[in-house]
């Protein structure tokens, strides 16, 4: 059931209060300017406040703008992301840059519609994007805010478009960007995933999950599927002069354009060694020998996805 008018203007100016005394001081927050609200949501996606900050000051330090990132190449690009994981964002934010100059001017739109035609920009993306830098009354509904407004409703498995309408009767007309905010930083720090801070809530009198005392089964959680596991040998090749062979991926599929160690994936029971070798002749052109080939060790890395093992072999050429 929706919330009254009445519970609606008391909840905003609850939330709008706490967050105006509570507010975490983040870089992207002391600067409204559409460029850089875009860039730190866009790193902000499933990554952590506390890693994004160097980067996003790294970013804009070499990217102060649209323009400036539009000229920039791929792997100048890729460079500066280098670290923060998921490339396909700094792909995305490149893309953008070039349609902005292209079709807008070198400018983000104030619309949410033109905005969600930039690569990477949802719809959570183009509400945040539109109410804090556009002053625009858009809903922007990220996992924390998706897990406040669960709550609000005491709902287990809300779809979307309900969490979207909620959000959307609830935003602030006058202050849009700080109400999204606001919900987005009350799900951060007061209504987390496990032992929420009931206590100290700002719009705990409106919450129906802690009045039924199911705040913590709200939103129910879904059960993870299990992550496949893959094997690969990893050739490393160097010449006398200290050079190390690469190969670039393809540019599409994970890890699109980066560059690596050229790679076979292994059997089960097969020796890392012969398969490394296949790995350098195909990409050096010429047999590589398997005599040649010395076992250095596991490396290990799990994507959000699936569970990666590269067995690494050294060839000295």
């Amino acid at each position: 059931m929706p919330p009254a008018p009445s519970t609606v203007i008391e909840l905003r100016g609850a939330l709008l209060n706490w967050y105006d005394a509570h507010a975490r001081d983040l870089p992207w927050r002391r600067d409204t300017d559409p460029y850089r609200v875009w860039v730190s949501e866009v790193m902000l996606q499933q990554t952590r406040v506390e890693t994004v900050i160097p980067y996003y000051e790294r970013w804009l330090a070499r990217f102060p703008d649209a323009a400036a990132l539009a000229e920039a190449s791929e792997d100048q690009v890729l460079q500066a992301w280098a670290g923060l994981g998921y490339y396909r964002r700094a792909r995305a934010l490149h893309s953008g840059a070039r349609i902005l100059r292209e079709r807008h001017g070198g400018v983000l739109p104030d619309d949410p519609d033109a905005l969600r035609e930039l690569p990477g920009v949802g719809s959570y993306t183009a509400g945040a994007i539109a109410s804090i830098a556009f002053g625009r009354a858009e809903p922007a509904v990220d996992g924390n805010a998706r897990r406040v407004l669960a709550r609000l409703l005491d709902r287990a498995a809300p779809s979307a478009g309900a969490l979207r309408e909620l959000a959307a009767r609830l935003v602030d007309a006058a202050r849009p960007g700080e109400f999204n905010q606001a919900l987005m930083e009350l799900g951060a720090t007061v209504c987390t995933p496990r032992a929420p801070r009931c206590g100290v809530c700002p719009v705990a009198a409106h919450c129906a999950a802690r009045a039924a005392g199911t705040q913590e089964e709200r939103p129910a959680r879904k059960p993870r599927p299990a992550v496949p596991a893959f094997r690969f040998a990893a050739a490393r090749v160097q010449d006398p002069d200290g050079r190390l062979l690469l190969v670039r991926r393809p540019e599409g599929g994970l890890l699109a354009g980066m560059w690596e160690f050229p790679q076979e994936p292994l059997a089960d029971d097969e020796s890392p060694i012969p398969a490394a070798a296949r790995a350098a002749s195909r990409v050096l052109g010429q047999e590589t020998e398997v005599g040649a080939g010395a076992f250095l060790g596991d490396v290990a890395h799990t994507f959000s996805h699936r569970k990666e093992t590269y067995r690494v072999v050294e060839f000295r050429i």
